[in-house]
């Protein structure tokens, strides 16, 4: 019953936006590596820029992405999101909090995870990825942080694809249960200008659900705008080291209205990708959707919304500097 009231909530989402519904009767036909897109979890703000979000990354973004630009901006934000990949058969629902607003160590934390299932009538891979992170402000412009992974997943379906049935997993067993962990730095050498490195899964576990990459990424924003261009060295993802290359931008309308668009290409499936979103922004709050698309290649389509709720405008964390983190 409650696999169905899903399939019927995402094929509404599907519907409403114009993409495929999911289809449940038969296994998917993309590669599980394309739709697992390397263990990211991803806000509408990450998939609207086509990931290009690394330098220029706060909130969510930065607990996701880049746990040093926590510490770049005195936020509290606690939020949720869902993804919708009808091709690929997967969904993912999550959430996430940070706070770089109530600690007098200016030390910024953070924690989120999601649920996410794919392909349950092919590969049948389920998995709950947990997220922890700290940053700290070495100075007014060069940030540091830390971040843990907690990785849960199980596959018990036919196969994958193009592969024999024994690659299916193990019936009623975790396949993977580890441990990993990121770290990161972010220079701001002028006012606008962010230059960031991030290093994800550094502990190695040698495994594509776990893949080890070193992303780096250079951004401005000023004022309503914002552009940026970042590349990701992945080793673990393919049979082979590959890359990532995506470019984003974004300006604010109105006061209150995002608008996003980007670019990716990846080395991995040889596929180029174009996305976009749009937001509303208050005092209070922040909601998004976005949409990426492959136009070459096996075409997947990528539907992520959000909604986040900032408490550090609504009077809600009174920390004065006596406690925090």
């Amino acid at each position: 019953m409650r696999a169905r009231v899903r399939a019927c909530c995402a094929a509404f989402v599907c519907c409403a936006l114009g993409v495929p519904a999911l289809a449940h009767a038969e296994k998917s036909k993309i590669d599980p590596t394309v739709g697992y897109n390397y263990e990211e979890i991803e806000t509408p703000r990450i998939a609207a820029m086509a990931g290009a979000t690394r330098a220029l990354s706060n909130s969510l973004e930065a607990l996701f992405l880049n746990p040093a630009n926590m510490a770049a901006s005195r936020v509290y934000h606690i939020g949720g999101m869902a993804q919708i990949w009808p091709e690929a058969q997967r969904q993912s629902y999550g959430a996430g909090a940070m706070d770089s607003f109530g600690s007098k160590y200016q030390l910024a934390g953070g924690i989120g995870g999601t649920y996410n299932t794919q392909d349950s009538d092919g590969i049948a891979r389920r998995w709950t990825d947990l997220r922890f992170a700290l940053a700290y402000p070495l100075s007014q412009d060069f940030f540091v942080g830390v971040g843990g992974r907690y990785l849960l997943l199980s596959q018990n379906g036919l196969g994958a694809f193009g592969v024999s049935p024994a690659s299916g997993g193990l019936s009623g067993e975790r396949i993977v249960r580890a441990i990993s962990f990121d770290a990161a730095a972010t220079f701001q050498p002028m006012e606008g200008l962010s230059l960031s490195i991030v290093g994800s899964n550094l502990s190695d576990p040698g495994n594509g659900f776990q893949p080890m990459s070193v992303a780096g990424g250079v951004g401005y924003g000023k004022d309503i705008f914002g552009v940026e261009a970042d590349v990701v060295g992945d080793f673990d993802s393919w049979s082979h080291d590959t890359a990532r290359a995506m470019a984003g931008g974004e300006v604010l309308l109105g006061d209150h209205f995002p608008l996003r668009a980007g670019y990716r290409y990846d080395q991995g499936p040889n596929s180029h990708a174009l996305s976009g979103g749009v937001g509303y922004i208050d005092r209070l709050f922040s909601a998004d959707v976005a949409l990426r698309r492959t136009v070459t290649g096996d075409h997947v389509t990528t539907i992520v919304l959000g909604f986040t709720y900032h408490l550090e405008s609504a009077g809600l964390d009174q920390t004065t500097g006596d406690g925090g983190f």
